[in-house]
């Protein structure tokens, strides 16, 4: 598993669900070369549905497949799956309180070279304004697999971010992901919370500091709503705080996390995160560096907290 590349994660969970489970459906907007599933055009036959470039037929069918009692599993560019066809997803998934499973893919600066209008920096925070919208961003095989399965149980809307090639491997399968985060680093003098791409940033973040004689704990908090307020509360008690998305500062993870701050115990805390730019093209490191995504400006972010 840990050597596989998201989207063929994506490929091989959904199969393995739709053997167990003739209910669950793939639908698809014209990107199967792009996420890898042929294979499950070829699996699942009439229960494989390529829309076309029609994101909000996309999201208009799935609503349709769900009324009837079918699991519609929604793959396509992250920006398409929510800026583009918002109001469908508001109204004909969340509203309508269907149960279905959005696959975002290539979210941020992980869109690399298709430039801007394939670069979503706001996401999260469009999808967070929907009532009772799960959402998640994956960061290792692993926990791709689990949070697919668990959307595949649960109820309701989901909206699940991630890359689609090769992710940096964090765990081993024998996790707990219930509570929507992983300590992956203990520390005593503050706290990053990361998700997605940031997370290894983060963990070379923390690891740099400890160099200074810092030592700060890092949590994978992939569950980005419902948030898990416990831990950002107990990490607020503990000290200052510092967030690392690859997205917006406004409307995502970082904000979540200082909602319940202010309102629960505030605390000094800084947002890495993109702040009024565009998306542009570029290579992965290049982009990172030119929005701020990097550990050193998540370790900066710490020193001027501390001091």
């Amino acid at each position: 598993m840990k050597d596989l590349e998201m989207r063929q994660v994506y490929t091989e969970t959904i199969l393995a669900l739709a053997e167990k489970n003739q209910k669950v459906v793939a639908l698809e907007a014209d990107l199967a070369s792009s996420m890898g599933t042929s294979k499950l055009k070829e699996q699942l036959g009439e229960r494989y549905i390529n829309v076309g470039i029609m994101e909000a037929e996309e999201m208009g069918a799935a609503a349709g497949l769900a009324v009837t009692g079918f699991t519609p599993f929604i793959h396509t560019f992250a920006p398409f799956a929510t800026r583009r066809s918002f109001d469908q997803v508001f109204l004909s998934l969340g509203y309508a309180q269907n149960h279905a499973v959005i696959v975002g893919t290539d979210p941020g600066v992980t869109a690399e070279m298709n430039g801007g209008t394939h670069m979503p920096f706001e996401d999260v925070a469009l999808m967070r304004v929907i009532p009772g919208n799960n959402i998640y961003e994956v960061s290792d095989p692993y926990q791709f697999k689990a949070i697919l399965e668990y959307a595949h149980t649960a109820k309701g809307l989901f909206y699940i971010r991630t890359i689609r090639k090769q992710a940096t491997s964090l765990y081993t399968g024998e996790e707990d992901f219930s509570k929507g985060y992983v300590k992956l680093k203990e520390g005593t003098a503050g706290t990053i919370f990361a998700s997605g791409i940031m997370v290894e940033e983060a963990l070379q973040a923390a690891a740099d500091l400890e160099k200074l004689g810092i030592s700060v704990q890092v949590i994978d908090l992939f569950r980005i709503k419902p948030m898990n307020e416990e831990i950002v509360i107990e990490a607020a008690k503990m000290g200052p705080i510092v967030t690392a998305e690859n997205h917006n500062v406004i409307g995502g993870l970082g904000s979540a996390v200082a909602e319940i701050v202010t309102e629960n115990h505030p605390v000094k805390m800084k947002r890495i995160g993109v702040k009024e730019q565009f998306g542009q093209v570029g290579k992965l490191e290049y982009l990172k560096e030119a929005y701020g995504l990097k550990a050193i400006d998540i370790s900066n972010a710490i020193v001027d907290l501390l001091h």
